[in-house]
């Protein structure tokens, strides 16, 4: 019988995940005039946060891995 070899979703991915959801989230409704007010360097830092969820996940998993 074949072992089940997949692991657990660390924290950091589903931090990751979180963040770029509400960025793509926030980044449609801006696109579709319900969020028009809101200014565009609240995009960028919702990118850039992603960005850096995204290393953090990578590197947490890559440590995990050993």
């Amino acid at each position: 019988m074949a072992k089940n070899n997949k692991r657990p979703t660390s924290w950091a991915t589903l931090l990751f995940y979180g963040v770029l959801g509400v960025t793509i989230l926030v980044y449609v409704l801006r696109g579709f005039a319900v969020l028009s007010m809101l200014p565009g360097g609240v995009i960028w830092f919702l990118i850039i946060l992603s960005i850096a969820a995204g290393v953090l996940a990578t590197l947490v998993n890559l440590r995990r891995s050993y």
